[in-house]
């Protein structure tokens, strides 16, 4: 089970260096309902995660079979690679040029009106069906499948993937809540980065993901 963590540490940093969701609920903690609607948005967070991941690992012929990775699993492997490298091409175009500054997306003009139901859904959305991260979690997953773990040790990998990959939400929101507004200028400075570098940080992080599935879904294979 340790060996199987360690294969899965990257892409749980992966998703939990995501500048999007961190930066969505930063905004969040500015708002007059902060203390109510940011740890529901960090409740929905966990929850998408946990289903990807669960969803995959029910997948049939994703377990080891003899004791090795499954044909299946170095299909999909190969699949959810050649998806993140596009993605990562996709991201890699959109950055902001060397004098340009980059806009948030629109959708966070409306965070000061959201009550707890659009909070718990816009952190779910954004981790259950953004297809960067879900392609991330699912890659996790089916390796977690192809391990040849207990169902026991599977459900506890996976909880340990998704405590990792949801402490950067989980960070702002408990800080928030220890400290108050004492800590709105660290936050706001570190929203303003995350924007700006959110296609550089997220198109360099599938790439190297991308490229790392491949060569696992190439040695199953072959």
């Amino acid at each position: 089970m340790g060996d199987v963590i360690g294969e899965i540490l990257s892409l749980a940093v992966g998703v939990a260096v995501s500048p999007v969701p961190i930066a969505a609920v930063i905004v969040m903690l500015f708002t007059p309902k902060a203390k109510t609607n940011a740890p529901v948005f960090l409740v929905g967070w966990v929850i998408g995660l946990l289903l990807v991941g669960f969803v995959v690992l029910l997948i049939p012929g994703l377990e080891a079979s003899g004791g090795e990775p499954s044909t299946t699993s170095g299909v999909v492997k190969g699949l959810l690679g050649v998806l993140l490298l596009v993605a990562g091409w996709g991201a890699w175009r959109k950055r902001p040029g060397t004098n340009e500054t980059a806009e948030a997306p629109k959708w966070m003009d409306a965070i000061d009106g959201f009550g707890i139901g659009k909070s718990f859904g816009m952190g779910f959305l954004l981790s259950a069906l953004n297809p960067k991260n879900l392609l991330l979690v699912a890659a996790a997953a089916a390796t977690i499948a192809a391990a040849g773990l207990s169902t026991s040790e599977e459900t506890a990998t996976l909880l340990v993937f998704t405590l990792i990959a949801a402490s950067t939400v989980a960070v702002p929101v408990i800080g928030y809540l220890i400290v108050g507004e004492r800590s709105d200028e660290t936050f706001a400075n570190a929203k303003d980065w995350l924007i700006q570098n959110n296609s550089v940080v997220m198109s360099v992080l599938l790439l190297v993901f991308g490229v790392s599935l491949i060569g696992d879904a190439v040695q199953i294979l072959i």
